[in-house]
């Protein structure tokens, strides 16, 4: 049970740095941070002592080396404000470490949508080709269906060639004809 609330306690208080670090980063003047810088994660240790804060900043190398050399020199005023903030018995020391994972998931979503809008021309463009794809992927599936059926009747002899059980009337079809 203690372990659980460790836990739990170490989230909380994770949640509420990471908060009040997204203010914090917004109110500093340093023209080094770019406005665009987002804290992502915040990982504690157990005793408090210190704080690694992931962040993101989009915007070319030099706009995330600026923003590095910015947060490590305000590093101590961030600190400060932090422990005004948030009410802990110790206040962390804090490492600032870049996160690449938003830009990261931009380009994962701009390849998505080239690939979707590659796929879409190609419906477009060949449209008969999208048919007879899935015609032959119906064709295979009835294949393999055919051959599990006859998989599984092979203890009762063969029953021969299973096209001529197409012939067969249906009771229920609605335009059989009475005899």
């Amino acid at each position: 049970m203690q372990n659980r609330r460790n836990n739990n306690r170490g989230s909380r208080i994770n949640e509420a740095i990471k908060e009040e670090m997204a203010l914090i980063l917004r109110n500093i003047k340093d023209p080094r941070i770019d406005p665009l810088t987002s804290v992502v994660k915040v990982d504690t240790t157990r005793d408090l002592k210190y704080c690694k804060i992931y962040y993101s900043v989009l915007g070319g190398e030099e706009v995330k080396a600026s923003t590095a050399e910015g947060l490590k020199a305000a590093a101590g005023y961030i600190r400060r404000e932090l422990a005004n903030r948030v009410n802990l018995r110790i206040t962390p020391e804090l490492t600032f470490i870049h996160d690449d994972s938003i830009a990261y998931s931009i380009y994962l979503g701009e390849k998505l949508k080239e690939i979707h809008a590659a796929d879409e021309e190609r419906r477009i463009l060949y449209p008969e080709a999208a048919r007879l794809k899935d015609e032959e992927a119906a064709r295979e599936a009835a294949a393999a269906l055919e051959e599990d059926f006859r998989g599984s009747i092979d203890d009762y002899g063969d029953l021969g060639d299973l096209s001529d059980l197409d012939d067969l009337d249906d009771p229920d079809d609605p335009d059989r004809e009475e005899a």
